[in-house]
């Protein structure tokens, strides 16, 4: 029995190896996939909205990988072209050993545009 957070680690690996037929196997069928921009978009859609973000991902360093039941808690920071980086953080729901859901959750970009102990107006 693979363990939940090597599955979500190997979500995030194909991102960072551009690899597509990899993140297929771990999604069911029924995937569907939430952020402040989706709403539970279905596996089709999520591979035509949000896969193309491979492309600009150079990696992942992860700052807690949380495993509750069917749920892993993942924050990570993630690193772009150019430097690019941005901090969010993701729920994975898993059945079978496959992830049936992703919520996620906006952090912030890297580097952070406030000074520490600061913030941004708005």
């Amino acid at each position: 029995m693979t363990e939940p957070i090597d599955i979500v680690r190997r979500c995030y690996q194909a991102y960072t190896d551009h690899d597509r037929a990899a993140i297929e196997a771990l999604l069911t069928a029924d995937f569907t996939f939430t952020s402040p921009l989706d709403n539970c978009i279905d596996r089709a859609t999520y591979f035509e909205r949000c896969w193309p973000n491979h492309e600009r991902i150079t990696g992942f360093d992860f700052a807690r990988l949380i495993n509750q039941a069917e749920n892993v808690v993942v924050t990570y920071e993630g690193h772009g072209e150019g430097g690019r980086g941005f901090r969010n953080t993701e729920i994975f729901t898993l059945r079978d050993e496959k992830i049936i859901a992703v919520e996620v959750y906006f952090g912030w970009p890297l580097p952070h545009k406030a000074e520490p102990g600061g913030f941004v107006e708005v």
